[in-house]
């Protein structure tokens, strides 16, 4: 199968190059010519299977220059036992009758991040062999609070690569912080930004898009890649845990098979719930996909209206992996709506680029409301949601997941939809520790690691090993830059 770049569709390349360049020269996202499509039987077939060998089965369908055999060895080492701390590795928890939660952190770093980015480095590590490069792949990393930490886990010392990690300073969970500064590895390098998420990212995008870096870099014996959800490779494995956790639902008799259900995912760079949208478009019986933002609600207004507009102002809050107002996935999304039409996604992006905003065709704007509901959740709505769940249902949720159940409330309240509906927790809620015991009517005795014990003593629920283990560690990472002089902090640590 071949990988066209949502920008140009003269762009042609293998699965291994797609995974291996991360990023079009172009600045467009590569994305599979065809959508494979799976049917009842294939799904039956994923039923017995541990969640390794359905990764492979299903990614086999689009890494056509990978055999499913080494897929499989790539399935054993990023989710055994060593790894994750649940042989399911992406559980499916009943709350009640008709709402489940797919608990996606179970994973070394707590985060949803580590089902694709325990995958990636092996899928890199071979595409470099196959496409023979014998040049040092840089892994260059925007973070919101996630990704960096989960990347640099995944590629800590792995041969043949580099990672230089970005978050935005102050913009980050105090135990998130402390996950990546804390970071072992030779091979590793984190440093916040001055600005947000945003700021980062487009430092990133900025850096992939500059010729005159590249060829220094290539001068240099290196090349640049990505871990960020703009690879491929971090956006199939993403795919494989919606048509895991359907195949569970049959299996525990929640549904039978070819019932329809819902997905609800908390959204920030768009990535979580395309892996959505690809599994219901390969044939996975999807309902509706609800798309659930937190007051930097960007996302929530274009699929109600079309007219995507980050030319707003930025919130902090407590579910910060979601502050985004730069969602770089929907261009992927945008393509297919668009019948793959790259000139109309040039002119949205470039628009995006000038003015900050653009407005999509009615065609698109009527696919949307088909297919995506869009909401959003307030600070407070987001503590009462924690507060709720603890009480009712005796379940410890993180900041993100509280969204996700709010905007979930809030689509079955406007539609009276009844589908079973699966919202997605993206993260443990020992890493957002001060929101959830304030949440649960505690009042936090000081900040970040310190706060484990106390979360513990609250509720009861074990701590996650790696993040007990943080208590003490000693800070490796302490550099600072402003947005502007990101390129020159690339050459400074690659040389």
């Amino acid at each position: 199968m071949k990988y066209y770049s949502t920008r140009d569709k003269g762009v042609s390349l293998s699965a291994a190059e797609a995974v291996k360049m991360g990023l079009s020269r172009d600045g467009g996202l590569l994305t599979p010519e065809e959508i494979p499509q799976i049917d009842r039987r294939f799904l039956e077939s994923l039923i017995p299977m541990e969640y390794a060998q359905r990764a492979a089965r299903v990614m086999a369908l689009y890494l056509t220059d990978y055999t499913e055999e080494e897929l499989l060895t790539f399935g054993h080492n990023a989710y055994g036992p060593e790894k994750f701390d649940d042989p399911a590795a992406a559980p499916v928890r009943k709350v009640e009758d008709g709402t489940y939660c797919l608990e996606l952190w179970h994973g070394p770093t707590s985060a949803f991040k580590d089902m694709a980015l325990q995958m990636l480095p092996q899928l890199l590590s071979a595409a470099l062999r196959k496409t023979g490069e014998k040049r040092t792949a840089c892994i260059l990393v925007a973070t919101s609070g996630d990704t960096g930490k989960a990347a640099m886990e995944g590629f800590a010392d792995v041969s043949q690569t580099r990672i230089q990690v970005y978050y935005p300073k102050n913009g980050v969970s105090a135990v998130q912080e402390q996950q990546m500064v804390t970071q072992e590895g030779e091979n590793v390098d984190v440093r916040a930004v001055i600005g947000n998420f945003d700021d980062a990212q487009s430092g990133v995008k900025r850096i992939f898009s500059d010729e005159a870096i590249r060829a220094e870099l290539d001068r240099r014996g290196f090349f640049l890649s990505s871990a960020n959800s703009i690879n491929w490779g971090r956006i199939l494995p993403q795919v494989v845990y919606y048509i895991s956790a359907y195949c569970d639902l049959v299996r525990d008799h929640a549904i039978a098979m070819g019932d329809k259900v819902n997905f609800c995912v908390p959204t920030g760079n768009f990535g979580d719930i395309l892996a959505a949208y690809y599994a219901k478009r390969m044939g996975l019986p999807v309902g509706k996909l609800i798309c659930a933002s937190n007051s930097n609600n960007v996302l929530t207004d274009f699929l109600r209206t079309g007219i995507y507009d980050r030319n707003r102002p930025f919130h902090t809050t407590v579910s910060p992996s979601m502050d985004i107002l730069i969602s770089s996935n929907l261009e992927r999304l945008l393509f297919h709506f668009s019948g793959e039409n790259d000139a109309e996604v040039r002119d949205y992006m470039d628009a995006l680029a000038r003015t900050g905003r653009y407005e999509v065709s009615g065609d698109i704007k009527a696919k949307l409301a088909d297919e995506f509901w869009g909401g959003f959740c307030t600070e407070e709505a987001t503590e009462a949601a924690i507060g709720r769940y603890q009480k009712e249902y005796g379940y410890l949720i993180d900041t993100h997941t509280a969204v996700a159940a709010e905007v979930m409330a809030q689509y079955r309240a406007a539609t009276s939809d009844d589908t079973p509906t699966v919202f997605v927790s993206t993260a443990s809620p020992y890493k957002f520790c001060g929101a959830v015991l304030t949440a649960i009517g505690e009042t936090p005795r000081g900040d970040g690691v310190e706060l484990l014990d106390q979360l513990h003593e609250a509720s009861g629920v074990p701590v996650p090993r790696r993040l007990a283990a943080l208590k003490g560690k000693t800070r490796r990472f302490d550099k600072t830059v402003e947005k502007q002089a990101m390129e020159q902090s690339v050459l400074e640590f690659l040389q």
